[in-house]
């Protein structure tokens, strides 16, 4: 096992940011979702032994890590965290890629051996001798890749690897993921908030919300604010004509979570259970071993799990209108 992390707790400011236990694997790529404030950083930074927890256990490699006891600067030698905004030197990006191997006393030929090749694998060998501090929020993405793997880590983290770039970096950026690990074999522990993302590229998905590790239920998590009709019924108003139905005697501003997997998905409208029914438009199928799930943009993204007998029975595609039908029953309330 990689990472055992037993009853792990960290604070901020008298507020408990981190309160879980997990297990990570060696050689796989782990996606942590989850919304803005989570605790998905937070929970890189101390897996990367940057910031000590308050209290519980973590196991790295079978052996308990101390702060403070432990030799934490070999295990930094290991896992290199790229943060999600990562700041390179004022010079090129061949002196940015060099600058590990330069500590490390390489010697000149190996040291620019190697940097062409990781350039190479990031797609920047044509950057080689730009100004590093020029680059587009991608281009710097990728070059910080680089640069953590001239570390010859065993571990890299990715911070929102892709939160501030363009399409085209975002592509370029997932496949280098799926490469560094396949081919170099280092486990990737990455962060997004968007599933559709860690669907395509992690072999597991580790959902938190709220410092916790929690069940794909938290998946789909708006804000907006529960109203009663005329007929009594509740509904999470997200956007002006989005309305959720739920069952809660609460009122006013509220989060709620949509299970994935209790939402139905058919191509027409019934008129049994109209105010349950919300339409929308199918986005992306996506295969999730043994199992399908539908992205649908109902005016937010929805996250919609079903068996693969379901969908073969629903006829459904990409760019096709849908309905869902909600269960009340199944929307929790925050």
């Amino acid at each position: 096992m990689l990472y055992e992390v037993k009853s792990l707790t960290k604070n901020y400011d008298g507020r408990n940011i981190l309160d879980l236990s997990l297990a990570i694997e060696k050689g796989r790529v782990i996606g942590l979702l989850g919304p803005n404030g989570a605790g998905k950083t937070t929970l890189l930074e101390v897996l990367s032994f940057l910031s000590p927890h308050a209290s519980g256990e973590i196991w790295y490699k079978d052996s308990r890590v101390e702060f403070g006891k432990t030799d934490l600067i070999r295990l930094r030698k290991e896992v290199v965290l790229v943060q999600q905004k990562p700041i390179l030197f004022t010079t090129t990006v061949f002196k940015n890629v060099e600058f590990p191997l330069k500590i490390r006393q390489y010697g000149k030929a190996s040291r620019e051996k190697i940097v062409n090749q990781l350039l190479a694998m990031v797609g920047m060998e044509m950057f080689s001798h730009a100004k590093a501090h020029r680059l587009s929020g991608g281009e710097t993405q990728r070059v910080a890749i680089a640069q953590a793997l001239a570390c010859f880590p065993e571990i890299i983290m990715l911070d929102e690897p892709t939160a501030s770039v363009d399409v085209e970096n975002q592509i370029i950026i997932e496949r280098i993921i799926r490469e560094i690990n396949r081919l170099k074999g280092i486990s990737v522990i990455f962060t997004t908030h968007d599933l559709t993302q860690a669907s395509r590229i992690a072999d597991e998905i580790i959902f938190m919300y709220e410092g916790k590790i929690t069940e794909s239920i938290h998946e789909n998590i708006f804000s907006g604010n529960i109203e009663q009709d005329s007929k009594g019924m509740k509904f999470c108003v997200i956007q002006a004509n989005l309305k959720i139905p739920v069952q809660t005697k609460k009122s006013g501003r509220a989060r709620i979570s949509v299970d994935p997997g209790a939402i139905a998905i058919k191509n027409e409208p019934d008129n049994i259970n109209n105010e349950y029914q919300v339409k929308g438009r199918l986005i992306q199928l996506t295969d999730e071993k043994g199992r399908v799930r539908a992205l649908v943009d109902i005016g937010v993204p929805l996250s919609v799990i079903m068996s693969e007998d379901i969908f073969r029975k629903g006829f459904l595609r990409v760019g096709e209108d849908v309905c869902l039908v909600f269960n009340p029953k199944m929307v929790e309330v925050f």
